[in-house]
């Protein structure tokens, strides 16, 4: 059995994505801008070892399975005209031809974590999630920097329209943030898993809050802080390298979480909405944006690829999960909003600078971490594109004696985004 075969059992004879292997064999176009290349007996190996996507992940990330052409356009042609799945008969059939030799597991690239049940301690204890944290953002700093773009703001921007830029939609995304927490001068802010600290920054000086952020990650922190001095924001922003549940403070007006919760689990999800409606003053706000699964009857793990390469223990949850952890542990919610297709176009956006930059990003960082993470925004992309993940802001508010929330009666975000245009000094004339 030639490899192209396997390869036509899988599409059908109208998919514009060649393929060509190492074995000599081709199926389907061979002059146009879209081909998949076996280069190795290593990709088989890879394939038959670790079926399913983790198998993928490490051909690719490794090389010796490549993608001619833009990478998250062959994964929807592929999608469009896929026939089957990989069938028991179809891999018997290949291991027959190559040997036992391909059963023999190749070598595990070495930016891979290791299993679950491998991972030291029990999961989302502090130990554990530090080192989950430091493995996804402890790589480089000028790496982020060449995806993510001057704002150094992660998660997914908010864009107005189409010609909205990256950075644009990243000022948008914080000052969204900030106006649904209704923040005013001379209040408290606490940002859990602050990054880079775009969001402390943008409210310290924008909105003349007091702001605390913290995060896991020491690179961030040490970045965060040179922004702070050079904004000359010190004084009015602190950013500290601390676990949220170790924050001593209370009486928080505001709270944001962004990209955090991902990092949580689902087993602790409870005891993050006390312990967090518990760092608020009554009347005090939350806001969570987090990415999420379509139905709460979904298995929270993140797949093979994604917990071995990218984010080791993260979980998703459907947001119904996360709206009834929230009301049933201090916060009643008062409004939630889907940005599922910004979080498309804001991957599509890193991917277009990683491109951009790839002969950086591979100085940074090497190649097969700079081919993963290629790979990681172009499934993600076409996961947010397709409705197989989502992504959710929830405002919460922890009511004060007798119930009174203090929320006004209808939506005031976008009125506010008018007076914000003003400056600080119209803002606060108009609170």
């Amino acid at each position: 059995m030639k490899l192209s075969d396997f390869y036509e059992r899988l599409v059908d004879e109208d998919v514009t994505v060649g393929f060509r292997a190492y074995d000599g064999s081709t199926a389907g176009p061979q002059t146009g801008d879209a081909l998949i290349e076996l280069r190795s007996p290593l990709a088989i190996r890879y394939l038959l070892t670790a079926p399913g996507e983790l198998g993928l992940a490490r051909a690719y990330v490794t090389g010796a399975l490549d993608v001619r052409g833009d990478l998250h356009s062959v994964l929807v042609e592929l999608l469009a005209h896929r026939r089957v799945q990989v069938r028991p008969r179809d891999a018997l059939q290949v291991v027959r031809g190559l040997g036992r030799k391909a059963l023999r597991p190749p070598p595990i690239p070495p930016e891979e974590a290791p299993p679950r049940w491998r991972r030291k301690r029990r999961a989302h204890s502090r130990a554990r999630d530090a080192a989950a944290i430091s493995h996804h953002y402890d790589v480089s700093t000028r790496f982020f920097e060449l995806i993510i773009g001057p704002t150094m703001t992660y998660s997914c921007g908010v864009f107005d329209t189409e010609r909205t830029t990256l950075d644009e939609a990243q000022v948008e995304k914080v000052d969204l943030i900030c106006r649904k927490l209704d923040l005013r001068p001379g209040q408290r802010l606490l940002d859990v898993g602050a990054g880079w600290g775009a969001l402390i920054r943008h409210a310290a000086e924008n909105y003349g809050v007091s702001a605390l952020g913290v995060t896991l990650s020491e690179r961030q922190v040490a970045w965060a802080r040179e922004a702070l001095e050079a904004e000359g924001l010190r004084g009015r922003a602190e950013i500290r390298h601390l676990d949220y549940r170790d924050v001593q403070e209370t009486g928080f007006d505001a709270i944001s979480s962004v990209g955090t919760m991902e990092h949580i689990g689902a087993s602790e999800l409870g005891n993050h909405f006390s312990l967090l409606a518990g760092k608020l003053r009554p009347g005090g706000r939350m806001l969570n944006h987090t990415i999420t699964r379509p139905s709460s009857a979904s298995d929270v793990r993140i797949g093979g690829f994604n917990d071995r390469y990218i984010f080791p223990d993260g979980e998703l949850m459907g947001p119904g999960t996360v709206a009834s952890a929230m009301h049933d542990h201090g916060l009643e919610l008062r409004h939630s909003e889907s940005l599922r297709e910004h979080y498309a176009m804001t991957l599509r956006e890193w991917g277009r600078n990683l491109e951009r930059n790839w002969a950086a990003a591979v100085a940074e960082v090497g190649e097969r971490r700079a081919r993963a993470w290629r790979l990681y925004m172009a499934v993600s992309r076409l996961a947010f594109e397709t409705n197989r993940v989502q992504i959710h802001q929830f405002l919460g508010v922890r009511t004060e004696e007798g119930g009174r929330s203090g929320i006004p009666l209808r939506p005031w975000w976008d009125q506010l985004r008018e007076v914000r245009s003003g400056g600080l000094d119209e803002l606060t004339r108009a609170m």
